[in-house]
C-alpha cells in the first residue's frame, strides 16, 4: 500500500473506565481500546464489565468511533477455555477489532470470533519486515510495532508490507524491553504481563551495604536523584508529520490507568495537531497552546524515545519531578440546564467566586468566574469539598463533559 493510498491518520486514545470512555469520545479520539476484567494488561485500570462492553461498544459505534478491545494477555494453560468464551461472547458484540500478542489467544480468535479483525500489540515486539509479513500472513490486519524502532525502521516496514502500522505518540514508557520486565513479578509477585504491573521502576531505590544491613545509602546520578529505572514519558507533538511520513496509520496515546484531565488534554491537542496537518500539510506548524496544554498535565520530563535513533532520549528520568506548574483538575461538566448553570460533577474544592479555566471539546480552554455554587436543595456553598455533585453558575453555557480546572 502507497503512503498516498492510506486512509487518513487516526488518533486512538486510552479509554480505561466507562467514564473515561465518554471523555474520549467528546474530546474527539476517532478511536478506541479498552478491555474487559481480564486478559488485557491493564487489570486495575478499572475496565469493562460485560454489560458496559456491550453498551460502550455500541454507544462508540453510535458516534462514529472505533472500539479496539485489548486481550493482549500473554495467557497460560488453564485459561484457555475462558478466553475462548470471552472472546466468542466479545465477538458478538462486533468491536472493530482485537489487540492480542500472544500466538495462541490469536489462534483462540480466529476460531472463536473470526469475523472481527485482529491488530497486534506493541508486546509481541515485530521488530522488522518479515516479522510483519508473518503476521499479516497469519490474519494480523494491524501491527502495533515495538517502540525500540526508529521512524526509519518503521518505513522500512510500511513500505515493503501491506498492513497497518500502528505506533505511541504520547504516554508512559516502561523500563524494559516492550515490556518484557520482571521487577514487578519479582518484587511483589504481580506479573507484568498478565496485566498486574506494580511500576516498581517508578519507585526510589537505596543501595544497602553487605556488612552493614538496615543502613540505606541513597543511590545519586550526578546529583539528580535516585529513580535509577525511571523512564521519560514519550510526546511527539513536534514530529506528527514525520510518523505520518513513515506509514503510521494510527497514533496511539498511551494512559488506560491515567486520568479524564491527562486524557481530555492529550486527545484534545493531538486531534487539532491532526486535523491541522491533514487540511494544511504544507503550512503546518506546532502551535505554542499545544506544548502548553501537554506541559500542564502531570508527566515526567518528555523525550521523542527510540524514533530518532538519539540515545539521550531513553536515559531515566532521575528526579520523577513533574513540572511545578500543573492544573487542578477541579470537576466535570454533568449536565447544561440553562441559563449558564451546570450540573457539576467534583473532584476537588473550589470556591464561590473563583476564577476557572473550562476545556472544550473544540477550541481554546475559556476563563470563567464561578458566579454562584448551590447544592442539590438549592442552598447557597461558599465553597465544595470533591465528590460532590453541584449546581454551579458560570459567564456562559458549556457541554456535558467539558472539564473545569484551575489555571497555573
Amino acid at each position: 500500500m502507497t503512503h498516498e493510498s492510506r486512509p487518513p491518520v487516526e488518533l486512538l486514545a486510552p479509554a480505561g473506565s466507562p467514564e473515561k470512555l465518554e471523555i474520549a469520545i467528546h474530546y474527539g479520539a476517532d478511536a478506541v481500546y479498552l478491555a474487559g476484567k481480564a486478559f488485557s494488561l491493564r487489570n486495575f485500570s478499572g475496565n469493562f464489565s460485560m454489560a458496559e462492553l456491550k453498551h460502550g461498544i455500541a454507544d462508540a459505534h453510535q458516534k462514529g468511533v472505533k472500539v479496539y478491545v485489548a486481550t493482549n494477555v500473554f495467557s497460560r494453560n488453564h485459561e484457555q477455555s475462558a478466553i475462548a468464551a470471552y472472546l466468542a461472547a466479545v465477538g458478538r458484540m462486533e468491536p472493530d477489532a482485537f489487540i492480542i500478542s500472544d500466538p495462541g489467544v490469536l489462534r483462540i480468535a480466529q476460531q472463536h470470533a473470526p469475523h472481527i479483525p485482529i491488530h497486534l500489540s506493541t508486546q509481541a515486539n515485530t521488530t522488522n519486515l518479515n516479522s510483519a509479513l508473518f503476521w499479516r500472513d497469519s490474519g494480523v490486519k494491524r501491527i502495533n510495532t515495538a517502540r525500540e524502532l526508529s521512524l526509519e525502521e518503521i518505513r522500512g516496514i510500511s513500505d515493503a508490507c501491506d498492513i497497518e502500522i500502528e505506533a505511541f505518540v504520547h504516554g508512559a514508557m516502561c523500563m524494559s524491553y516492550s515490556g518484557r520486565c520482571l521487577l514487578s513479578a519479582f518484587m511483589t509477585h504481580r506479573d507484568s504481563n498478565r496485566g498486574m504491573c506494580a511500576h516498581p521502576c517508578r519507585w526510589r531505590y537505596a543501595v544497602v551495604e553487605e556488612t552493614r544491613p538496615g543502613k540505606y545509602f541513597p543511590v545519586f546520578e550526578d546529583d539528580r536523584g535516585a529513580y535509577i529505572f525511571n523512564a521519560a514519558d514519550l510526546c511527539m507533538i513536534d514530529h506528527l508529520p514525520a510518523m505520518i511520513r513513515a506509514g503510521i496509520s494510527s497514533l496511539k496515546i498511551e494512559g488506560r490507568m491515567k486520568g479524564i484531565n491527562y486524557l481530555a488534554a492529550t486527545v484534545k491537542v493531538y486531534r487539532e495537531a491532526i486535523d491541522d496537518y491533514t487540511n494544511h500539510s504544507a503550512t503546518f506548524g506546532v502551535k505554542d497552546a499545544w506544548r502548553q496544554e501537554l506541559s500542564h498535565i502531570s508527566h515526567r520530563s518528555y523525550c521523542t524515545g527510540f524514533y530518532f535513533g538519539d540515545p539521550d532520549q531513553i536515559l531515566p528520568n532521575y528526579d520523577n519531578a513533574s513540572p511545578a506548574t500543573l492544573q487542578t483538575f477541579l470537576g466535570k461538566v454533568v449536565q447544561n440546564l440553562g441559563h449558564k448553570t451546570l450540573l457539576i460533577d467534583t473532584r476537588n474544592k473550589f470556591f464561590d467566586g473563583e476564577w476557572v479555566e473550562i476545556l472544550p471539546a473544540r477550541g481554546p480552554a475559556r476563563k470563567d468566574q464561578i458566579t454562584s455554587i448551590r447544592d442539590e436543595t438549592g442552598k447557597a456553598l461558599s465553597f465544595v469539598q470533591p465528590n460532590r455533585q453541584v449546581l454551579v453558575t458560570l459567564g456562559r453555557d458549556y457541554a456535558p463533559n467539558d472539564l473545569i480546572r484551575r489555571p497555573c
